[in-house]
């Protein structure tokens, strides 16, 4: 591998790509496995608060910070029916989940996920069902959540311990409907018309919603992106959103490649805003439709989807090392430098299921993807700042030549502060790596935080919780507009500039 040495970020703040919409640094749970139930919610343990939240879960999801939460699914919702998981909790029904083949006991339900937002300060996300359900209950999942008292839903909620309305802004129009594998499945006409009249019942009962339109469930599906497209066509006045979804992995062990997999993160939202585009020039449409990527992880190592109609059985249950933290960082820095179409994003799933927070009943582990998403969701808003990289290539099998350095950067002027965002894709060298601001410059780098490492198999453990983690380091002064720091192999380096 030709490393090389050194290399060079050049960052002016007057060239903007766009403003870094919070909901970026979103998440997601679902009715899978021990997502919810066994890992947010256990009522039984003896962490559990008065709701029945882990308490020790609770506190890691703050340290993450996720702005906006979609909730209940995943291949689940499209099962699910939302009545179920409402009123007492002694009366709710027990199902056979038919998605993940497990048990459903409904105990943890709207409310109690409004709860969980509101601990956290969250968005909820709230998806309708339309692969089993009805326009019509999706439009009483509206009026449910946000209608005032007086009227049959709203006074059901009343009666369940809410007297004023949930307020719930964001909702998704089912969930990866293009999928032969979904409950419900339809082709791409189908399900837009369907789509559409459950939205127009959704927004006359709150005009104020905002709507998620599905878009294709991977681009590596047969009917992408023309899916995408016939839906907009026949949606494109009622939503605001086209959701996308992709997991990434490293099935082949080539972790070169697997380091440059941001280039197929970009490709991916490149095609969808060329989509976008089109349709909009196509109805010579006046309304904007924008990309909402909500779900993404790493997931490849395990493949357990069958609960034997067990209550939380372990499904999916995902061990990540360094080098699948460093492509979730890779993501984070294309969401920033596409945040000009892409304004939602959320990360699948927060808690046991491929996630960043592993749970026993002593206890939880933070994984290695925790830590890049924990300091993107503090660090980086305002502005996202078009940066010029100039670095040494390396070679990788699927992507060719691909530069060492991948990086995003924003800056708020409120606060007087940024962040320039450095992932190091090479292996073996470190490279000196020279900050330069053209214009004006910040008077100091205030700090500095490294997640990195020699070994890019290397991951916690429950027994090793600490192999990987956030070291940080000490600023120094900007001197002429320059500023140089040594960045690892292996590593993302995040920066923080004041002024």
């Amino acid at each position: 591998m030709n490393a090389g040495r050194s290399a060079r970020i050049a960052i002016d703040e007057e060239r903007v790509i766009g403003r870094i919409s919070p909901l970026l640094f979103g998440g997601f749970i679902e009715h899978m496995g021990r997502c919810v139930y066994r890992g947010i919610f256990d009522p039984g343990s003896a962490l559990a608060d008065e709701h029945g939240l882990r308490t020790d879960v609770v506190a890691a999801l703050r340290e993450l910070n996720p702005r906006i939460i979609r909730y209940p699914g995943g291949n689940f919702l499209s099962g699910y029916h939302w009545r179920d998981g409402v009123g007492p909790v002694a009366q709710r029904p027990r199902r056979r989940e038919l998605a993940w083949q497990s048990i459903e006991t409904n105990h943890f339900g709207t409310h109690e996920f409004i709860t969980l937002c509101r601990m956290l300060g969250a968005e909820p996300m709230l998806g309708v069902n339309l692969g089993t359900g009805t326009i019509e209950e999706a439009g009483a999942y509206v009026e449910y959540c946000n209608a005032p008292a007086g009227t049959l839903e709203a006074d059901r909620r009343v009666a369940n311990g809410a007297p004023e309305p949930f307020g719930v802004r964001y909702w998704c129009l089912g969930n990866e409907m293009d999928g032969p594998w979904q409950i419900g499945h339809m082709d791409a006409t189908a399900y837009a018309v369907k789509a559409r009249e459950a939205a127009k019942l959704m927004k006359w009962h709150d005009p104020s919603i905002r709507l998620t339109l599905c878009g294709s469930s991977s681009s590596h599906m047969p009917t992408y992106p023309e899916w995408d497209r016939i839906a907009l066509e026949i949606c494109w006045e009622y939503v605001d959103y086209l959701s996308l979804h992709f997991y990434a992995g490293n099935r082949d062990d080539d972790t070169d490649s697997y380091l440059a997999l941001a280039r197929q993160f970009e490709d991916h939202l490149d095609a969808l805003a060329g989509t976008l585009r089109y349709v909009k020039a196509k109805l010579r449409s006046r309304h904007d439709v924008y990309l909402s990527w909500d779900e993404w992880n790493v997931w490849y190592k395990d493949q357990t989807m069958q609960g034997g109609w067990q209550e939380a059985p372990h499904l999916i249950e995902e061990v990540y090392n360094l080098e699948d933290a460093l492509v979730v960082a890779q993501w984070l820095n294309v969401f920033l430098r596409r945040c000009d179409v892409l304004k939602m994003a959320c990360l699948a799933q927060l808690v046991n299921v491929i996630a960043p927070i592993l749970t026993r009943p002593d206890g939880i582990l933070r994984q290695s993807i925790f830590y890049p998403f924990a300091l993107f969701s503090r660090y980086a808003s305002g502005d996202s700042l078009d940066l010029l990289v100039q670095a040494p290539t390396y070679a990788t099998r699927m992507f060719g030549e691909q530069p060492l350095i991948d990086a995003a950067a924003s800056y708020d002027a409120g606060q007087g502060k940024g962040a320039i965002f450095i992932v190091h894709r090479g292996r073996t060298e470190p490279l000196t790596l020279d900050l330069e601001w053209q214009g004006r410059a910040p008077y100091r780098v205030a700090s500095i935080y490294q997640v990195s490492g020699s070994d890019p198999k290397a991951a916690n453990t429950f027994d090793t919780p600490d192999v990987i983690g956030i070291r940080p380091l000490p600023g120094a002064p900007v001197v002429d507009g320059r500023f140089r720091l040594q960045v690892p192999p292996l590593s993302l380096t995040v920066a923080v500039v004041e002024r």
